[in-house]
């Protein structure tokens, strides 16, 4: 199992959300390579696609709950917020990388502003948000009718992070924060509300530890799944059908 100050649950549904995730995935790059006839942009697999963001993202939020709540025993003030603008650079970071790897890679549709940036960017959100608490489930909601406004905008491409887009933009992971971020505060809602005080407020019963652990491990490790998988499955397909991956 896990160290005792980790919440199983919230390492197993995040577990549950990269899972889904190399699934998408996969089945994407068979689209993409033209290895199946699957069509990923529509019907199911497209809102397979949003289930999956807006679990991982939910997750994303309510983690950021419990984080706040065990560092504030120790950090206050600008110290408390630096840990999350910190952290938040970080990732943002690991996104600009993936935009630099996609570029070299694709050319044309690479990832601009995709889930890394996003995360990034909500965890230097994060400090402005904690105070409202439970009350962050009504502006997370407010978030996804205001996405569907001004998806249908367009704008220059500096608006991109906020989800107006230039004409004719295309990309292989566009998750602006309108509406996504809203999935974060809807997790910083019902985190203030589940995990106050950085503790569980509701019984849970224990669950096999075949399920438990591998989906924990996954979750646990859930950065560096998501920084490598996608060379994986694509090498994975390139020796098993033989395709050109260069």
């Amino acid at each position: 199992m896990q160290a005792a100050s980790r919440l199983w649950e919230i390492d197993l549904i995040r577990g549950i959300a990269i899972l889904m995730m190399i699934i998408f995935h996969t089945v994407f790059d068979l689209s993409f390579f033209a290895l199946c006839p699957v069509d990923v942009a529509t019907g199911f697999w497209r809102y397979f696609a949003y289930a999956t963001a807006a679990l991982f993202l939910l997750i994303v939020g309510i983690s950021l709950v419990v984080s706040h709540a065990r560092a504030s025993a120790t950090l206050s003030g600008f110290s408390l917020a630096k840990k999350f603008l910190i952290r938040g650079a970080g990732i943002f970071a690991l996104g600009l990388l993936v935009t630099l790897a996609t570029w070299f890679y694709l050319h044309e549709g690479f990832v601009i502003f995709g889930i890394l940036h996003l995360i990034g960017i909500s965890v230097m959100l994060s400090p402005l948000f904690f105070r409202f608490g439970r009350l962050n489930v009504l502006l997370g909601l407010a978030c996804i009718p205001a996405g569907w406004i001004i998806s249908g905008l367009s704008g220059p491409a500096f608006l991109l992070p906020l989800g107006i887009m230039p004409a004719g933009f295309t990309s292989v992971d566009y998750t602006p924060l309108l509406p996504w971020f809203g999935m974060v505060l809807l997790g910083l809602g019902l985190g203030a509300y589940l995990y106050a005080g950085g503790v569980r407020q509701f019984s849970l019963k224990p669950l096999p530890d075949g399920i438990v652990t591998p989906l924990s491990f996954l979750g646990r490790h859930s950065l560096l799944i998501y920084l490598v998988h996608q060379p994986v499955i694509i090498l994975l397909l390139a020796a098993v059908t033989g395709m050109k991956v260069l």
